[in-house]
């Protein structure tokens, strides 16, 4: 175990007396590799490279000496992952998550904390309280294991306050469920024998008064750790403790998942090795659903567009050569298209790409994020292909074909497929939801039987055309039917 984010949060950057361990270390792994043969693999790196200002010059470092191509995943990427391996547990998974439940995974940068309503993802937020963070704000101020106690427990409150505002008001959680590194090596001096992996609050809050006890030495002594990682337990404890409080959850799920259990989850998923009964792509729609509801999006008016998006994307297949998870952007794309008029009528499209930039939507990368918010950013205002912003740094040495201008050009055709579909419901009355979609000798046709006043979308249909065609080589044309 190498603590890469001592540098990371307190410097800024990681020192190359660390970058000179790991190569040591990752060498080992690639021997290991060699020994048994192994014909893939896949290096993730999480938040103290992801914050670490060299980044890309130690990503390159690892390349060249040890031929390792590590990919930084970003935070929504990387809780999903760990989120799927849970979900492999599938019967106990399941039955808990019916009741209100919440996902605490503490890692050493920060903690992620995702909320379950009736097996629907409500919420999930990042908070700065990783375990070495922590440390690092604390090393500063001399104090006893009791004043360190209660000052972890105020800045733990502080950042858990808004968080219950926000999101806590109402709803009832019955079900912690615990992941990462911090809670295995807590719980490992627990009677598991007896407990199993499911521990009720009044133990926890036990075990919790028993580690503040101790000194440092003793919890080195008693969890069998070294003095680097017995100093981040304390800080781990009283996260998951406060939390438990703050929900006032009855029971603790305890079921053992590391990040490489979450890593072996999504490589099974990916090659069709674990058939997974939960349906990921229904959180990530809830998850989105939940952030449009809290932006007063219209709803009635994303039905309708949703409808009318997946429709032409559906119906234009041959055209744009796209798959599942580009649809997938586009219908989130669609729920927070107009998410930025909470904050500006006006200047609502740069409002939305500046709200889908700051919020995390659990399962998506950074990039499929900057995708989305491009898409809806070009959704009132002309589309100009030198100028797309994206902040993400695309591996120059990856085979899987993702370019600069792929990505363009990705943009392009979602937004054309954007504008399109809400061109088809200008008015906001859902005049169109009959229509039927066919291409025909190069022409999306639209048929709609709406008998009344269909001027408005018409106009607006006229207007996003040319672009579509710009794009797909296809002309849109609206028909209405008449009755004889």
């Amino acid at each position: 175990m190498i603590a890469l984010g001592k540098d990371t949060y307190s410097l800024g950057k990681i020192s190359y007396d660390l970058v000179e361990e790991m190569c040591r270390v990752l060498e080992d792994f690639v021997q290991i590799m060699k020994t048994y043969r192994v014909k893939d693999y896949r290096a993730y790196a999480t938040s103290a490279m992801r914050e670490a200002h060299n980044n890309q010059i130690i990503l390159e470092q690892i390349r060249v000496r040890t031929g390792l191509d590590v990919r930084i995943i970003s935070n929504s990427e990387q809780r999903f992952i760990s989120y799927k391996a849970i979900a492999a547990k599938a019967v106990e998974f399941n039955k808990i998550i019916q009741k209100g439940t919440a996902i605490i995974d503490v890692g050493f940068g920060s903690a992620q904390l995702s909320l379950f309503d009736k097996d629907a993802l409500v919420t999930t937020q990042n908070l700065p309280l990783g375990t070495l963070r922590i440390r690092s704000l604390l090393s500063r101020i001399p104090a006893t294991v009791r004043d360190h106690r209660e000052q972890i427990e105020e800045i733990v409150d502080n950042e858990l306050f808004t968080f219950r505002k926000m999101y806590l008001k109402d709803r009832e959680i019955s079900h912690l469920i615990g992941i990462g590194e911090n809670i295995l090596f807590l719980v490992r001096r627990m009677d598991r024998a007896v407990l199993g992996d499911k521990i009720d609050a009044v133990t926890m809050r036990r075990f919790y008064d028993r580690l503040c006890q101790m000194t440092t030495d003793q919890i080195e002594e008693r969890f069998g750790v070294n003095s680097e990682y017995a100093s981040l337990l304390l800080p781990s404890a009283v996260v998951y403790k406060r939390i438990l409080e703050l929900t006032g959850a009855e029971m603790f799920w305890v079921p053992g998942i590391r990040l490489c259990d979450g890593i072996a989850a999504e490589y099974g998923d990916d090659n069709k090795l674990v058939k997974f009964a939960h349906n990921f792509e229904n959180d990530i729609l809830a998850a989105s659903r939940n952030i449009a509801k809290r932006y007063k999006c219209h709803n009635s008016h994303n039905q309708v567009l949703e409808q009318y998006a997946l429709n032409i994307f559906d119906s234009m297949r041959k055209f744009h050569g796209l798959g599942p998870r580009e649809r997938l952007m586009l219908q989130i794309a669609v729920l927070l298209h107009a998410c930025g008029k909470f904050i500006s009528i006006k200047n609502s499209n740069e409002c939305s790409y500046n709200i889908i930039m700051s919020t995390e939507i659990i399962g998506l990368s950074h990039l499929e994020r900057e995708i989305i918010a491009n898409v809806v950013r070009y959704n009132i205002r002309d589309f100009d292909y030198d100028k797309v912003q994206l902040e993400t740094q695309l591996h120059p040495y990856s085979d899987s074909g993702v370019s600069r201008s792929s990505i363009t050009i990705l943009i392009a055709k979602l937004t054309a497929i954007l504008r399109l579909a809400n061109s088809m419901d200008r008015s906001h009355r859902g005049k169109l939801v009959d229509c039927k979609m066919a291409v025909r000798e190069n022409e999306l046709v639209i048929t709609t039987g709406y008998q009344g006043d269909m001027a408005l979308e018409a106009a607006s249909f006229g207007q996003k055309a040319d672009f579509f065609e710009e794009i797909f080589g296809v002309r849109p044309e609206l028909r209405q039917k008449r009755k004889v």
